[in-house]
């Protein structure tokens, strides 16, 4: 219409009223007293009662900007109104998306609600397994193209959903490295909702801002989740892994990235060595292969990765040995020393709350005062503000953890099964190597440290065992037995 009128084909311009030409306050009254006047175009607002040829009487000079201010605040809290309503549906944690994320679909019950995808579903599974098992996202994703497996968007659009996005860059959207990895860092595949993650500065401006994550609205096991919260916590900890495969492999090997000089804590790198026609692999500590800072120590790989797996074979033993034992014996001291901890922490929580609210009282006696500018109130006023609801979420959650405690819902020793599974092993593979190690520390070509997952788990109960009356007695080889004082 902009263009006609430039072009001089369009001389008059009729709308039903001032709404309908335009909500933005500034843009319609420049159109209305400059331009349209400038151009020599007549403008006709029926229902207001508006006519520029008429010409401008002293009252419309008034009520013609009033109005397009009204019109302008109506829009604006309208906008309001609906940042509100959304901000409750996230809450409430209902999934407001336009199209629900791979792995799920919307219920037909309650489009709000998110349901599982039977066949999406597996493939993210396959897709946690395979990262599990010591492949790479890149490795992964060839897999999936490999076999024929449809990408998340051209999935959707398989399923009738009418999905669209600006990040396609060919024909038929495949499986990519960032793909994959996306979705191994959403968390919402163990049940958890997080939304509203970005937003704009207001209803004028359309440019989406990344929010701070602490102003993220995050639902914990809102649905029914795919993934363990195991699985899920062991693949976050292996994407903080410098892991890379050798081009000659399709898998990472089994300790890789578990390996940490026991001088330096540096990563200890993977070495081939030919001698006399034959090849030798070790590991040798990356600092002192770069800058020399430190001693020139290394361990055969044979002789490591066997040596591990002997310890961890201990390990399990122990675990095997240590649940028979808590089979018979009573747990309830346990769960007294338990809820005695967590209450203990609630207590120093709760001083914490009531020390964040004295802060804010005095601040802002300080700001009366003029001790301190408004600014640096309204700054340190949200970041005790912050302090205290954090405090006060985590007094919910450990007051939740003794309800479970008392009602006998809590998992603390899940993780027994953990080693439990794996009572039969015969080989040191990836997947139990990043489940059941937390760390190999080499001191030298012949000494290791083995620091096994749930270390400080495993010393609790050992120490719990102890103030039971029970004496753990450890051999040379690290075998633990149990030796009661009097009959259990």
């Amino acid at each position: 219409m902009l263009e006609d009128i430039k072009k001089g084909i369009v001389d008059c311009v009729i709308v039903k009223d001032l709404s309908r030409f335009g909500r933005e306050y500034i843009d319609s009254s420049r159109y209305i007293e400059r331009l349209f006047p400038a151009l020599g175009v007549r403008f006709i607002a029926i229902n207001d009662n508006y006519d520029s040829l008429n010409g401008k009487e002293q009252a419309d000079e008034i009520i013609i900007p009033f109005k397009n201010l009204i019109n302008d605040a109506y829009c604006r809290d309208i906008s309001v109104k609906i940042r509100s309503h959304l901000e409750v549906k996230r809450k409430n944690g209902e999934f407001i998306g336009s199209f629900a994320p791979y792995g799920y679909q919307k219920s037909e019950n309650d489009r709000n609600s998110l349901v599982i995808d039977p066949i999406a579903a597996g493939i993210v599974k396959d897709i946690f397994r395979m990262k599990l098992h010591g492949l790479s996202q890149d490795a992964i994703a060839n897999r999936l193209n490999d076999a024929g497996v449809l990408s998340p968007m051209e999935y959707k659009n398989a399923t009738g959903s009418n999905y669209q996005t600006s990040f396609k860059t060919s024909d038929k959207a495949i499986w990519s490295s960032v793909t994959v990895r996306r979705i191994l860092e959403n968390e919402l595949y163990i049940g958890n909702l997080v939304q509203g993650r970005q937003t704009t500065p207001n209803h004028k401006v359309k440019k989406t801002v990344l929010k701070p994550e602490k102003d993220w609205v995050r639902i914990e096991k809102n649905h029914e989740a795919i993934i363990s919260d195991r699985d899920f916590s062991i693949v976050q900890r292996l994407l903080g892994m410098d892991t890379r495969i050798s081009p000659k492999q399709s898998e990472v090997y089994s300790l890789a990235g578990l390996i940490v000089c026991a001088d330096c804590g540096a990563a200890m790198v993977r070495k081939n060595a030919y001698a006399g026609g034959k090849k030798y692999q070790y590991y040798v500590c990356s600092r002192n292969k770069e800058t020399k800072e430190c001693s020139n120590h290394r361990i055969a790989v044979d002789r490591l990765e066997e040596t591990v797996l002997q310890l961890l074979r201990v390990q399990i033993s122990n675990i095997l040995d240590l649940k028979q034992v808590m089979e018979k014996v009573s747990t309830i001291p346990f769960q007294e020393l338990d809820i005695k901890e967590l209450e203990k922490r609630i207590e120093q929580k709760e001083t914490e709350i009531e020390r964040c609210k004295e802060l804010r009282n005095m601040l802002y006696e300080d700001m009366k005062d003029g001790i301190v500018s408004k600014e640096d109130y309204m700054e340190l006023h949200e970041a005790y503000t912050h302090k205290r609801d954090s405090a006060e979420e985590s007094v919910r959650k450990m007051k939740q953890e003794i309800k479970d405690i008392l009602a006998s819902n809590t998992d603390k020793y899940k993780w027994l099964d953990y080693f439990a599974e794996h009572q039969n092993i015969d080989r040191l593979t990836r997947n139990v190597a990043v489940e059941l190690i937390d760390r190999v520390r080499v001191i030298d070509r012949n000494s290791i440290e083995v620091v096994f997952s749930f270390e400080d788990c495993y010393k609790e109960i050992l120490n719990n065992l102890q103030h039971a009356g029970c004496k753990v007695v450890c051999d040379e080889h690290g075998r633990v037995r149990f030796e009661w004082k009097e009959a259990v």
